[in-house]
């Protein structure tokens, strides 16, 4: 199984767009890049697409490869099929993390966003997700208390692993 992204960091965004990408980040994308070596620069693909997200998806090599195949599985002309495309193909970036352990956000991305001068990172297992720490706040931080409101005092959310088990 393919390492998977963990944790969370706040990092300046300079004029030119170029924020450093945390560094054990960058190990997971280092190793879900096949063609990646020791010393080069790891490449990713980041989804900004569908109207309703405020926040770029960043997939790694194996990720995209992934989702890729699923896609290329579904019937040719099939609505699902064109939506996909459009999101995974039409709707990315592909890019690579620099040399001093960057990545260059392009105007376009940025003002998808609305970020200025700091994104926010959060993993998201086999992705990572960067926000403008704002919109964070106010979008998954809220959805989250509010599903945690509806929810018994006592409530242990470790009891859907053992859903996984029983299904």
């Amino acid at each position: 199984m393919a390492r998977r992204f963990r944790g969370e960091s706040h990092h300046k965004v300079d004029n030119k767009g170029r924020v450093s990408i945390p560094a054990s980040f960058r190990r997971v994308l280092e190793s879900g890049d096949p063609n990646w070596q020791s010393g080069g620069s790891p490449e990713l693909v980041i989804v900004y697409g569908d109207h309703r997200r405020n926040y770029l998806e960043c997939y790694t090599m194996d990720a995209i490869d992934e989702v890729d195949d699923k896609i290329a599985a579904l019937p040719r002309g099939s609505m699902e099929r064109k939506m996909l495309q459009r999101l995974f193909h039409g709707q990315s970036f592909p890019t690579n993390v620099d040399e001093t352990g960057r990545l260059v956000l392009p105007a376009k991305l940025r003002q998808k966003i609305d970020i200025d001068n700091e994104a926010f990172f959060i993993a998201a297992g086999d992705t990572f997700q960067i926000w403008k720490p704002e919109t964070y706040d106010q979008d998954e931080l809220a959805k989250t208390e509010e599903w945690l409101d509806d929810l018994p005092e006592d409530f242990d959310p470790l009891i859907f692993l053992d859903k996984q088990k029983e299904e």
